[in-house]
């Protein structure tokens, strides 16, 4: 079980195959048509919609520490409220490269603006894993 981004770099380290990862940030929104009960909740931190504002890839190596991932991604100015990640696994003891991730990130950012999000490890903004069920 993954509860942090230690956890999830560990994990990375003992897989066979080299990895590359996938990084989705996301501000969390209150739909324009929300309800008062939804506003409420919103306010309490719960509810609304994710919407995916930074998208990037990474070797495992070149983010190692949370903190540098989130001091990296301040630099964009963008505000995130939780962060989704996914790993690709390379073949052949190679690292899937920056370009072949594209294709997969875009996917990845698309799957979460549908409120599909099952398939990724989701973080808060210190690197704890978030049950969002």
């Amino acid at each position: 079980m993954i509860a942090s981004y230690a956890d999830l770099i560990q994990a990375v380290h003992e897989q066979d195959e080299p990895q590359r990862l996938l990084f989705v940030f996301c501000r969390a929104e209150l739909p324009d048509d929300a309800t008062e009960e939804e506003k409420a909740g919103f306010e309490q931190g719960e509810g609304g919609a994710l919407t995916p504002v930074i998208c990037v890839d990474k070797s495992p190596d070149e983010v190692e520490a949370f903190p540098a991932l989130v001091e990296e991604s301040q630099q964009t100015g963008q505000a995130w409220d939780m962060v989704f990640v996914a790993a690709m696994s390379g073949r052949g003891g190679i690292a899937p490269s920056s370009d072949e991730a594209q294709q997969p990130l875009t996917m990845m950012v698309e799957s979460i603006r549908l409120g599909h999000v099952g398939g990724y490890l989701p973080l808060d903004r210190n690197g704890h894993a978030v049950d969002l069920g």
